[in-house]
């Protein structure tokens, strides 16, 4: 398995995945995101960034049951394994203790 380092975009599609959790399929999980963060979301780069994080094995994905209409087709769930839990922990660790280290003084700017 390659290393637990995730770009910003892995890191909203796994944290997406599990805000989603049973539901976690391409199409919604680029709606989430948009409706989050306000942002455009492509949905091939969903797509690209799912595959890519369940080859770094962080994300496991099945096939759910044929939609019940007529010709339905099946959709591709995505779940958050264990590994890509910690790599979200660490990811979320890394980033409170660099914040936590900023003095006040470097938001000088705020201050009366």
């Amino acid at each position: 398995m390659k290393g637990t380092h995730l770009g910003e975009f892995e890191e909203l599609i796994l944290l997406t995945v599990g805000v989603l959790y049973d539901e976690a399929y391409a199409v919604a999980i680029a709606k989430e995101i948009e409706e989050q963060s306000g942002r455009s979301i492509n949905v091939s780069a969903v797509h690209k960034s799912l595959y890519r994080l369940e080859e770094k094995g962080m994300l496991d994905s099945r096939l759910s049951d044929p939609e019940s209409k007529r010709g339905g087709k099946r959709k591709r769930l995505f779940s958050i394994t264990a590994y890509g839990k910690r790599a979200l922990d660490e990811s979320m660790e890394l980033r409170m203790r660099l914040r936590n280290r900023i003095p006040n003084i470097a938001f000088k700017w705020q201050m009366s």
